[in-house]
Parts: structure tokens; C-alpha cells; sequence
């Protein structure tokens, strides 16, 4: 009954036997009242499963009673060792690392960082490395910090300091430093907004909402060197409200400059329609165009939800289910496919979905070897489950990989001019032709079968017309010089209205548009110097803006309109790779702290994520791809209705970095009020 006594009862609920139940997660753990303990101190330590609903305060109460006791064995240790330093003589390094220790933090204390006794020069690898993992498990740091540009020179920096330097503090840290880098990145932006006089910019309205109807919307700028985040709006009590809307764009142009806005990108989320046509009555140089990423995602879920389409989904999802939920089974699987996940995680349902099955199609050999091998047959643990078998079956099954085939080649097109679209260039000249191209590809793969062509063309088609379709993008294809001279595009005769509309929107005074007519015929019949050895050659090798601002001379009024037409983009998908990050920062605990050094946090990290994805080769980086596995995915996961941390349970104590998304889940793993940057 001594055990009853134990504060940390009050948490849980004893059960027969040696079995606990923790009062907030409800989760039942084996070892009695010291494994609740590290439950719900959240420490990575003996395998236990952190705590994903406790409180802060009982967290901090626990982990202080954990340390204590630890302090109380250690004070026992410390005073055998000194009885027997009474009887024999010892160095003065043992002492000195018995004094370090005894000061050393609660942390330091549960986890210590090695022998002393051992030569420091063999463990300052291991210790540095140790005390950076200690870290990022006390701080709940997602993984993927360790692959930021800034996690190295950070290193290096400290190194260069030698023993000794002092970090700054959280309160520097939230004043000096934040003022200063947001001032350096502040200057960044100036030096862009220079050249919008001649290319115009592009206002970005990007949404955010979450199951507590909390509405943001990001603003950003983009124009061709690079693109920058502007500020974040809550505009949760006025998101149905289109005069509040309305007047909140008003501002967010007027801060760029009337004359510099090109166009205006927003999602559906907004009230699209209502907005988009007071911007339209109010300014009559500004567009507003939908994304052209958004519409391409939802010809993806359109095309997944093709009853054979879907049917074949269903089938390879009953494999990754099978390998994913079996540790032994998916280490199995790496070893055949050479360390390669079978599934991926897109930046959209849809996305993960059609490249899974690219991914599984590509390992397809792989994973056929590996149902046929000895280990494979010998593990008791899976291979006679009813479910095994019907992944042999799929797996052995011919018409299921024809049909993997088929899905692969109807949307990877798709995905291709998804990734062309999604890199923060300039392809507003370019979507024409790349949708052209994405359809024609259907058209050849089905050119046998008329019904299953009409079919995914008539998503195309409706999804285009619905959502995709707009004068700008008509008018820059029009102007784009790889498409005005290339005699296979058959649709630029369909898009010249579209164009001169635009003109006359664009060049409203008689004044502006004098000679205009004869400038349109040079270009399109190359005369002057666009029809120069040089600007053939860069035709198909230069953007079009640049082209036009090179060789565009011959016809300079129209030369004006081409570079800020061509200079724009029409997408929001490659900003929202950084909504995770958004999520952690954007909470409503800080929310109430702080919101002067909450938007200044969002500024610095958005900039900083967008120049460090500028400056990467576009072959390093998949915009459509997330490092890590959704391991809570409709791929993974066997429980729809399961909690968002169970999945943790099948891997236990062997977790490391490759089977934590900690970019999408953490705030599920450790709560959603974590004050993730100490504010």
C-alpha cells in the first residue's frame, strides 16, 4: 500500500495487475505508476509513448519529481564514491566531474553525457552530439530542423567561439535579435520592390482555416527575382463579411501601389466571386486569376474518384497498410527496396495518392521479391494473416499493376506541369501550353479507347472552364514567343480576343495605344529584332519576360505590356509547404502574448524559407513532396476514426527521424498550445 501514496496517483487509474490507466489520454500502460511517470513527462526514455493531451503544469510537476529522485540515487552514489576516495587516493578530473555533476541540470541528471574517466577526446563527437539531441527532445523541435541551411552555420559559429560561450537569452532573443534579422530582411524586400516599376508584382491572398473556424489569410508578393511574405490577417470574425474583405484588400493594394499590382491570386477559401468582382469595378488595371495549382489538384481528386480508379487506390492501399503497421515487416521492405519508402506524402491528398502508386509501380519487382522471400514466409507474425494473403494475391495479380500503369500515366502528366506551376517562377505564359500538352498526352495513351479518353478529358475540360480559365493567362500565351512562333500550337487564333481585351484593360488611354496595331504585327511576324539570329535562338531557352525585355525593342509599347504580363505567376501551391510551421507559431496562446512579435516571427520564417527555396536547384527540392511519411494517412492508418498518436504505439521504442512527420503531426504528439518559440 506504500505505492498508493505516490502523488502522481492522482493521474491515473490502477487496473489488475500491474496496469495503469493515465486519466488524461486514457491510454493503458504496462509497468505501473514509474512508466506513467515518463508518460507524462513526456521524456524519450525506457519506450513509453509521450502523453499527447497532459497539462504543461503536470508535466513540469512530473519531470520535477522524476529529477529528485534521480538527484536522491545520485547523492547516494556520490557519497559511496567519496568513502572510497577516504581509503584510496584519487585525481583531481574525477573530482571535478563529480562537482559538475552534482550542479548539473534536471536533464543533465536523468540523461548524463558519459564517463568522465574516458579521455575527452574520444567523446566530444558523441557528447555534442548527445547534448544536441537532449535539445530537440526537451524543446519538442521537429526533426527537419537538423536539415535547415541555418542548423550548420549555427554549429559552426559556436565552434569557432571555443568552450565557454554563452547563448543569448530567450529575452535577447525575442528583442535584439528578432528586431535586427527582421530589419535585414526587411532591406531584402526593398531591393526587389525596385524592379515592380517595370514587371509589376503579383498579390498572393493565401487562406488558412481549422476546425475552430479560425480563418488567416497570408498576403505575399511575388515578382520575378523572388517572393516575399507581407504580413498575416485573423480574419476569423469577418471571413463571410465581403465589405470587411473588400476593404481589407483595398489596404493590402494600396501598400504595394496601384500602379505596381499586376494581379491578384486567391483561393476558393475566400469569397472569391464577391471579392474578385469589387477588385474588378475598383481598379481597372488589376486581374484577378484563381491558382492555377488548386485547379490542377482538383482534376487529380477528380480523376481518383473514377470508380476502376479508385477501386485499384483501395487495392495498393490494403498493401502499404499491411507494411506500415508491422515494424519487422517494414524494415523487411526497406531492405528489399534498398531503403526506398514504398508510399510518399504530397502537399495534397490527392498528390500522395497518385504519387504512392508511381512510387509503388517503381518498386513493384522489389516488393514481388520480398512476398516470395524465406523471411518473408518464415515470420509467423504476418505471413498467414487473412490480410497478407490478399496482398500476395494484389501483389501477384497482373491486371491490378496494368491498372497502377494506367493511373500513373493519366496523372503524371498532370503532375509534371503541377510542379512547373508550383515553383514560384513566372509561368503565367506557360499554363496554355502545359495544360495543352497534359490533355494531348491522354489523348495518345487512349487513343484505343474513346470512352475512358472522354472521360478524363471531360474533367480536364469542366475543371479548365470552371476554374482555370482567364484573360491574363490567354493574353501572355499569346506573347509567349515559344508559343507565338511555334507552328504545332493550334490555339492561338482561339485566345486572340481574350488578348486584346486585355490590351484595352491595360492600355485604356487612345494615347497609350497608338501604334499598337503595327507593333502586334512585328511581333508576330518577327520583323525588326525579334526576328534576329539571337532572339530566334532564345526563343525556348530565355523566360518570356526577359526575352521581351532583351529583344523587344521594335515594339516598345507592347514591349511595356509584355514584361509585366509575362513577369507574373499563377500559383499559391509553393507557399504551402510552410503552413505547418504556420500552425506551430500561429497559435492562440501566442495569439493573446504577444502579436507584435508573433507576425514578426511569421515574417522571419516565411522570407527565410522562401530564399532558402530559391536559391535550391529545383532537382534537389519536389515541391509536391514532403520528406517525411504521413504515417496517420488513409496509406497508413487501418482506424479512420483512430487518435492522430496511435500510430506510435506499432513502432515503440525504435522510432527515429525517418517514421516521424513531426512537420504535420507534432502539435497532434505534443498539443496544440506548446509554446514552441518561449514566447
Amino acid at each position: 500500500m506504500v505505492r498508493e501514496k505516490d502523488v502522481c496517483w492522482e493521474y491515473a487509474e490502477k487496473l489488475d495487475g500491474n496496469k495503469v490507466r493515465c486519466k488524461f489520454c486514457q491510454r493503458v500502460l504496462n509497468g505501473g505508476i514509474s512508466r506513467l511517470k515518463h508518460h507524462l513527462s513526456r521524456f524519450p526514455s525506457k519506450g513509453v509513448n509521450p502523453c499527447s493531451k497532459v497539462r504543461d503544469d503536470v508535466t513540469d510537476r512530473v519531470r520535477g519529481i522524476i529529477a529528485s529522485k534521480e538527484e536522491v540515487k545520485e547523492t547516494s552514489c556520490v557519497k559511496k564514491q567519496k568513502l572510497a576516495e577516504v581509503k584510496s587516493p584519487s585525481n583531481l578530473s574525477a573530482t571535478k566531474a563529480l562537482v559538475s555533476l552534482d550542479a548539473a541540470s534536471p536533464v543533465m541528471k536523468i540523461f548524463p553525457t558519459g564517463n568522465p574517466m574516458t579521455p575527452s577526446s574520444t567523446n566530444n563527437q558523441e557528447n555534442a552530439e548527445r547534448s544536441i539531441a537532449l535539445f530537440f527532445f526537451e524543446n519538442k523541435l521537429d526533426f527537419s530542423v537538423a536539415r535547415s541551411s541555418s542548423y550548420q552555420l549555427m554549429i559552426d559559429a559556436i565552434a569557432k567561439c571555443g568552450p565557454g560561450f554563452a547563448g543569448p537569452s530567450a529575452e535577447i532573443l525575442k528583442t535584439t535579435w528578432l528586431e535586427r534579422i527582421k530589419s535585414e530582411v526587411g532591406l531584402q524586400s526593398k531591393d526587389v520592390e525596385k524592379e515592380w516599376a517595370t514587371t509589376g508584382c503579383t498579390i498572393i491572398a493565401d487562406t488558412w482555416t481549422d476546425y475552430k473556424s479560425k480563418a488567416i489569410i497570408n498576403f505575399l508578393v511575388s515578382s520575378p527575382s523572388r517572393t516575399f511574405f507581407h504580413k498575416s490577417v485573423d480574419a476569423s470574425p469577418y471571413f463571410k463579411n465581403t465589405k470587411w474583405l473588400a476593404d481589407l484588400f483595398d489596404s493590402v493594394i494600396q501598400e504595394f501601389g496601384v500602379e505596381n499590382v499586376v494581379q491578384i491570386i486567391m483561393d476558393s477559401s475566400v469569397n472569391y466571386t464577391g471579392i474578385a468582382n469589387h477588385i474588378l469595378q475598383s481598379y481597372g488595371t488589376i486581374f484577378v486569376s484563381p491558382c492555377a495549382s488548386q485547379c490542377l489538384n482538383l482534376i487529380l481528386e477528380e480523376f481518383s474518384k473514377v470508380d476502376w480508379v479508385s477501386r485499384c487506390i483501395l487495392q495498393a492501399q490494403t498493401i502499404s497498410k499491411l507494411i506500415y503497421n508491422n515494424a519487422s515487416l517494414l524494415d523487411l521492405m526497406k531492405k528489399y527496396s534498398g531503403g526506398q519508402e514504398l508510399i510518399r506524402t504530397g502537399i495534397t491528398k490527392s498528390v500522395s495518392t497518385f504519387m504512392s502508386l508511381h512510387s509503388m509501380l517503381r518498386l513493384r519487382t522489389r516488393l514481388k521479391n520480398m512476398f516470395h522471400s524465406h523471411e518473408y514466409a518464415s515470420n509467423t507474425s504476418y505471413a498467414n494473416k487473412p490480410q497478407s494473403i490478399s496482398c500476395v494475391a494484389i501483389a501477384e495479380d497482373g491486371d491490378f499493376w496494368r491498372t497502377v500503369e494506367e493511373c500513373v500515366a493519366i496523372s503524371e502528366p498532370f503532375l509534371k506541369v503541377l510542379r512547373e506551376v508550383s515553383e514560384g517562377k513566372p509561368t503565367v505564359g506557360s499554363i496554355y501550353e502545359l495544360m495543352t500538352r497534359a490533355k494531348e498526352s491522354i489523348r495518345t495513351y487512349y487513343i484505343m479507347d474513346e470512352n475512358k479518353c472522354k472521360t478524363f478529358l471531360d474533367i480536364v475540360d469542366k475543371k479548365w472552364r470552371d476554374q482555370l480559365h482567364s484573360p491574363l493567362h490567354a493574353a501572355a500565351a499569346f506573347l509567349n514567343p515559344s508559343i507565338q512562333y511555334n507552328p504545332e500550337i493550334k490555339f492561338i487564333s482561339s485566345i486572340k480576343e481574350d488578348f486584346f481585351n486585355v490590351l484595352e484593360k491595360l492600355l485604356p488611354v487612345p494615347d497609350m495605344r497608338r501604334d499598337i496595331t503595327n507593333q502586334i504585327y512585328t511581333f508576330t511576324k518577327a520583323h525588326g529584332m525579334f526576328g534576329c539570329s539571337l532572339a530566334k535562338e532564345a526563343r525556348h531557352t530565355v523566360a518570356p519576360w526577359l526575352w521581351w525585355e532583351q529583344y523587344g525593342d521594335s515594339a516598345p509599347g507592347l514591349q511595356r505590356v509584355a514584361i509585366r504580363i509575362l513577369s507574373q505567376v499563377c500559383s499559391t501551391f509553393s507557399f504551402h509547404r510552410q503552413w505547418s510551421t504556420f500552425r506551430h507559431i500561429h497559435s492562440e496562446k501566442r495569439n493573446k502574448i504577444d502579436r507584435e512579435t508573433l507576425n514578426d516571427l511569421v515574417y522571419i520564417n516565411y522570407n527565410l524559407k522562401f530564399a532558402r527555396q530559391m536559391n535550391a536547384k529545383s532537382s534537389e527540392v519536389d515541391l509536391l513532396q514532403f520528406d517525411d511519411i504521413d504515417m496517420t494517412s488513409e496509406w497508413v492508418e487501418e482506424n479512420e476514426t483512430a487518435s492522430p498518436t496511435q500510430w506510435l504505439d506499432r513502432f515503440g521504442p525504435a522510432l527515429d527521424s525517418n517514421d516521424l512527420n513531426t512537420r504535420q503531426f507534432g502539435s497532434s504528439i505534443f498539443g496544440a498550445n506548446d509554446p514552441i518559440f518561449g514566447l
